[in-house]
């Protein structure tokens, strides 16, 4: 096998669009991947129409299919080592997918307590309403936390490799172990890592989910999200918890492990959730993702090097209470960390100024080359301040139990000079220590 800078380079992307049911491209091999920004896509006889969706032959309509997008789609299941993917118009709409494509109502998914306050919101408020309850583990790294709080209702297992934005990693192969004892999946997000410093495969994992916004695009530019399936799935071990992957289809049909085998999960997505429920991706976005995947290891690697000498600097500062960034030899993650991660821990982490409330806002409002926005895995460094704005509608205490403090900021690093950004984070700090006289405690969010 090639190595994972080559892969993400060359795949397959491109050179196979034209064979795989598209229009022609011409006479022209493109190099780069072709973008097919159409609705559909003509049928050349009678009987192409009936094999499409008959037996999902070729392409008939973007939203059941792209070719732009299966050459995404391909690429990121290679970096991932998956057998299939599924790429979907956000990582939110990714998440979703992946758990209604294994939890039915009156069924449960039992989560890492740490999770992304989207995911945790999907969890506790909507996917209640139709009948999915969820059951959260504290302790993410021990597995016999996961292994307690398993209910007779429990289908699926949940985490993300590298929480965002705490750090505190899982034990990804203990978890898993606990999973396939009970005939579970183990679905991971690993959006934070990415498949060039963690492959959640390779340790166990099921299904793979990534918000491709993020790093895998890298620019800031696009929304994507993608699934990846092992292709691992196995009627037997399932134990009988997954009756609709394993049924026939509604006319008496083969039922799905039938017609593709291991890759059941992700095959159930793609014709039966995905596009019934419509988070259909633009072939740009597509495209773009695509892009950004051609340069993924060199943003990742300058990005993951970067944070580790800021996590560093911040460590030693008086004006900073705590980091928590698993990279640091004094994190609690730290073990799991060079283990799972020796490449590099990744470019989000979280620390907490000592002034609270005012000290973080006179920090934001200070830093120029740092970014005051909503997003991470750009190639931007970026900052936010989770109390008032992700992890709002957390409680003080659950905020406090998930490491948020009145004073905690979220950075995700780019790809900027370390000294520069060292300058302006020192320039960040130097207002926070004057913020209890700058700033009206009345004023602070």
């Amino acid at each position: 096998m090639t190595g994972f800078a080559t892969r993400q380079v060359h795949g397959d992307a491109g050179r196979d669009a034209g064979a795989s049911g598209a229009p022609a491209p011409g006479r022209v091999t493109p190099r780069a991947t072709p973008v097919y920004l159409t609705a559909g896509f003509e049928f050349e006889e009678w009987e192409q129409a009936g094999g499409h969706f008959g037996a999902g032959e070729g392409y008939a309509y973007t939203r059941t299919g792209n070719p732009t997008t299966a050459a995404v789609e391909r690429r990121i299941a290679a970096l991932e080592g998956g057998a299939d993917a599924l790429f979907v118009a956000s990582g939110q709409a990714a998440v979703t997918l992946a758990l209604l494509g294994l939890v039915s109502a009156g069924q449960r998914v039992l989560a890492a307590a740490s999770l992304y306050e989207g995911t945790r919101g999907l969890l506790l408020e909507n996917l209640p309403r139709l009948g999915i309850e969820a059951d959260f583990v504290d302790a993410a790294a021990d597995p016999a936390a996961w292994e307690r709080a398993i209910r007779p209702e429990t289908r699926v297992l949940f985490l993300e490799s590298i929480p965002n934005a705490r750090n505190d990693l899982p034990d990804l192969a203990a978890v898993a172990d606990v999973a396939h004892a009970h005939g579970l999946a183990l679905v991971v997000d690993n959006t934070l890592a990415t498949p060039y410093l963690l492959r959640p495969i390779e340790h166990g994992a099921d299904v793979v989910v990534h918000s491709a916004s993020k790093f895998l695009a890298g620019h800031g530019s696009v929304l994507g999200g993608v699934v990846v399936d092992s292709g691992t799935f196995d009627p037997a071990a399932s134990g009988g918890l997954y009756p609709h992957l394993v049924a026939p289809s509604r006319t008496g049909g083969p039922s799905v492990p039938q017609r593709h085998g291991g890759r059941a999960r992700l095959a159930y997505l793609r014709e039966t959730v995905a596009p019934r429920f419509g988070p259909t991706p633009s072939p740009l976005n597509a495209f773009l993702v695509g892009q950004g995947i051609e340069t993924l290891s060199l943003r990742v690697a300058r990005q993951s090097a970067t944070a580790l000498e800021v996590a560093r600097w911040l460590a030693f500062r008086p004006e900073v209470a705590s980091v928590d960034y698993c990279g640091l030899d004094s994190s609690p993650s730290y073990a799991l960390a060079k283990r799972y991660l020796p490449d590099g821990q990744g470019s989000v982490f979280t620390f907490t100024l000592h002034g609270g409330a005012p000290a973080a806002r006179a920090f934001v409002e200070t830093v120029e080359v740092v970014t005051h926005m909503t997003h991470i895995g750009d190639v931007r460094s970026l900052v936010l301040h989770p109390p008032t704005t992700s992890h709002v509608l957390r409680t003080p205490a659950e905020q406090a139990a998930g490491g948020v403090h009145p004073g905690t900021l979220r950075l995700s690093i780019g790809v900027e000079d370390l000294p520069d950004l060292i300058a302006d984070l020192e320039r960040g700090l130097a207002a926070a220590v004057r913020a209890p006289a700058d700033i009206d405690p009345e004023e602070t969010p």
